[in-house]
């Protein structure tokens, strides 16, 4: 089995966590770094022993790198991933995709001219009580999901936002906890419940005085095929209480799952506190399950670590789908879906706003 040989476009705190993630795969190789600061290139080179470059092209050409990890900020997402692309390259980015649905098609439009790989970072769709929820649509003991339920109620103090220069403003991250905390439950509602048609929504910086962007997004949905939802979604409960995504079937059946506790993970900065377990779980027959469902899904999170452990996860399956020259399982579509979401979001909130 040939090893794929990646390189990772960014040296930031999400960068690490990607490098422990490929160090642990039998198949992969983590070869190159490239971003325009040569200092904190070299540095993140060292430590991981592999090469470091100004561009993408010189990690195609000069160290044989065939995908990358794009851990860049937000907004630069679209012009990295065509550059890959460009490149000759498959492209696994993190999320949000990117800001806009034209940045995305985009992205979409360079892999498939180049006839490469692009997926998106959606990790938590490995957790274990997530994968119970989708097998229970799947199977049909939910009947057909009627009505999604997205609530987040995490923190980020003053310090987080200073961490980064780009963070907590418009031109610098594109956004605030629409689009860089909720990313990963707007992911899974949208897995869950299908495309977003219809949205009102509102948003606002609560109680984050410095920064520009929303701490704080509420919105009720409607989706293909007419199933409901709603997603109030914040980082203004201190210390963070809770994330969670729940799904209500036309049976009459509920499942849901918490994929965060306590206070939130922050990427290079914090661990995940709490085993993500499920919360809800009302199918007939299967009711008396959550307690060992539990107990199972925190001696297993006990085990590893799990700020990289699933991205290696996913990232296995990414490295299947370019063997196996198919999709990814989260897709280049799938990761414009919660664009779209998001992007909907933030116009409904201005319109009101103007009206």
């Amino acid at each position: 089995m040939d090893t794929i040989r990646f390189g990772i476009y960014g040296y930031g705190k999400v960068a690490e966590l990607h490098a422990r993630a490929l160090a642990s795969i039998e198949g992969a190789s983590l070869v190159s770094v490239c971003g325009r600061n040569k200092e904190s290139r070299s540095t993140f080179a060292a430590k991981w022993s592999i090469q470091h470059r100004a561009t993408v092209a010189e990690m195609a050409e000069k160290d044989g790198v065939e995908a990358v990890i794009i851990t860049t900020p937000h907004l630069l997402h679209s012009a990295h991933a065509v550059e890959c692309s460009e490149a000759g390259l498959h492209v696994l980015v993190e999320k949000p995709m990117a800001i806009h649905t034209a940045d995305c098609d985009a992205m979409m439009a360079a892999a498939a001219r180049a006839g490469k790989k692009l997926g998106v970072i959606s990790q938590r769709r490995w957790y274990p009580a997530v994968r119970r929820v989708r097998d229970a649509i799947d199977s049909g003991a939910l009947g057909t999901p009627a009505l999604g339920q997205v609530v987040m109620l995490g923190w980020r103090d003053e310090a987080y936002y200073r961490s980064d220069p780009w963070r907590g403003s418009w031109e610098g991250e594109g956004g605030g906890v629409l689009v860089n905390q909720a990313p990963h439950q707007l992911d899974l509602i949208t897995w869950f419940m299908g495309p977003a048609i219809e949205v009102s929504a509102y948003w606002a910086n609560l109680n984050h005085p410095y920064i520009e962007v929303e701490d704080t997004a509420v919105a009720s949905v409607k989706f293909r095929g007419g199933a409901l939802g709603s997603i109030m979604v914040s980082n203004s409960q201190k210390p963070g209480i809770y994330a969670k995504v729940h799904v209500h079937g036309t049976s009459g059946a509920s499942a849901g799952v918490q994929t965060d506790g306590g206070a939130m993970f922050v990427a290079g900065m914090t661990g995940v506190i709490e085993a993500p377990v499920n919360d809800i779980w009302t199918i007939p027959g299967q009711e008396g399950r959550l307690a060992g469902w539990k107990a199972q899904d925190e001696a297993f999170f006990g085990k590893i670590d799990a700020t990289w452990y699933f991205f290696a996860l996913q990232e296995s399956e990414f490295i299947d789908a370019i063997r196996e020259d198919r999709e990814p399982a989260v897709s280049g579509a799938d990761g414009r879906e919660t664009v779209r979401l998001i992007e909907a979001i933030y116009a409904s909130g201005r319109r009101a706003a103007l009206a």
